[in-house]
C-alpha cells in the first residue's frame, strides 16, 4: 500500500518531505491569506491560554455528604502544571485542525529553504507576517477576555491566577528565557512534525496533546501564548484598580508593557526560533533531505 493511499502514520523520511512541500506552499500563499489565518492562530493560542488560566485557578472547595461540613484542597503544584497544560493543547488543536499559521511552528519552514525550494527572504517574509498576525489576534484576544469580565469569575481567582502567571514571566533572566524558549518550541515543532504524519483529525490531535502539555507542565517560554499571558494582566492591573484593592493584589512594578516586550517576549521569541528552526528543522532535514538540494529556480 502506498504512502499516498495508506492508513498508516507516515514514516519519519516521508514526513520530512511533506514537512518540505508544506513549507514551500506556506511562502508560496499570499500576504492576505497569510496574515488574516495568523490573526487566528494566535487568538486560537489565546483561547487555549484562557482556558489553562481559568483551569488552574484557586483552590477546590467540596462539601460533605451531610451538604454542611467543608473542606479545600490545594492541587499539588505538578498536577496544577499537567491539568493547565492539558487546557492548552486546545490552541494548537485549533491551529491545525482548524487551519491556521502559527509563527512557532511555521518555524519548520526552514526545511523548505534548505532543500533549496525557497529563498531565504521567502522564509523571513512568512515568519514576520505570521508573528505580526499572531500578535494581533492573541492581543485582542487578550482585550475581549478583559472587556468581558471574565476574569473576575470564580470570585477573581481567575484573575489574580492570570496576574500571578504574567508576574513569574517577566523575572527571568534573558538567558533563562532564550533557553526557556528553546525548549519549549522543540517540543511544539515536534508535535506540528507528527501531525504532518497524521492520517486523521483523531491522529493529528493525539500527537498534539503530550508534547504541548509537557511543555506547559515544565514551565517553557511560548512567545505566541505569552503575547495573551502578559498583556491581559497588564489590561486588568492598568485598568480596573478596583479589582486589585478588592483582593488586596499588590502587583509587582516589573509587570510592565517595556518588560513585557523586551525582558520575556525578545528572548523567548529568539529561543523558539533555536528550537524549531535549529533543533527540529534542522536537524531533520539533515538527517532526510541534504542529499535532496537542489537549486531554486
Amino acid at each position: 500500500m502506498s504512502a499516498e493511499t495508506g492508513v498508516d502514520a507516515l514514516l519519519p523520511a516521508e514526513i520530512a518531505r511533506r514537512a518540505e512541500s508544506i513549507g514551500v506552499k506556506k511562502a508560496g500563499m499570499s500576504f492576505w491569506n497569510v496574515f488574516v489565518l495568523a490573526v487566528l492562530a494566535g487568538a486560537f493560542i489565546a483561547l487555549g491560554a484562557v482556558f489553562a488560566t481559568t483551569i488552574t485557578a484557586g483552590s477546590f472547595t467540596t462539601r460533605g455528604a451531610d451538604n454542611l461540613s467543608v473542606s479545600t484542597t490545594v492541587i499539588p503544584y505538578g498536577f496544577t502544571r499537567l491539568i493547565g497544560g492539558l487546557a492548552f493543547t486546545l490552541g494548537l488543536i485549533l491551529v491545525v485542525v482548524s487551519g491556521a499559521e502559527l509563527f512557532t511552528g511555521n518555524n519548520l519552514i526552514v526545511m523548505a529553504f534548505m532543500a533549496g525550494k525557497i529563498s531565504l527572504a521567502k522564509v523571513l517574509e512568512n515568519w514576520g507576517i505570521v508573528y505580526l498576525g499572531n500578535f494581533i489576534g492573541s492581543i485582542l484576544t487578550a482585550g475581549l477576555v478583559f472587556l468581558s469580565g471574565q476574569y473576575t469569575f470564580g470570585s477573581g481567582a481567575v484573575g489574580i491566577n492570570a496576574i500571578n502567571i504574567a508576574a513569574s514571566k517577566v523575572h527571568f533572566t534573558f538567558l533563562q528565557a532564550l533557553i526557556l524558549g528553546i525548549l519549549c518550541n522543540a517540543l511544539v515543532c515536534l508535535a506540528v512534525w507528527m501531525t504532518y504524519g497524521a492520517r486523521s483529525t483523531i491522529d493529528k490531535i493525539a500527537a498534539i496533546i503530550l508534547p504541548i502539555t509537557a511543555f506547559v507542565a515544565a514551565g517553557f517560554e511560548h512567545s505566541i501564548a505569552n503575547m495573551y499571558y502578559l498583556p491581559v494582566a497588564l489590561f486588568i492591573t492598568q485598568f480596573d484598580p478596583t479589582f486589585l484593592s478588592e483582593h488586596a493584589l499588590k502587583v509587582s512594578g516589573d509587570l510592565t508593557w517595556g518588560n513585557f516586550l523586551f525582558a520575556n517576549l525578545l528572548p523567548v521569541t529568539i529561543g523558539n526560533v533555536i528550537g524549531g528552526a535549529a533543533l527540529v528543522g534542522l536537524v531533520y532535514w539533515f538527517v532526510y533531505l541534504r542529499g535532496d538540494k537542489q537549486t531554486e529556480p
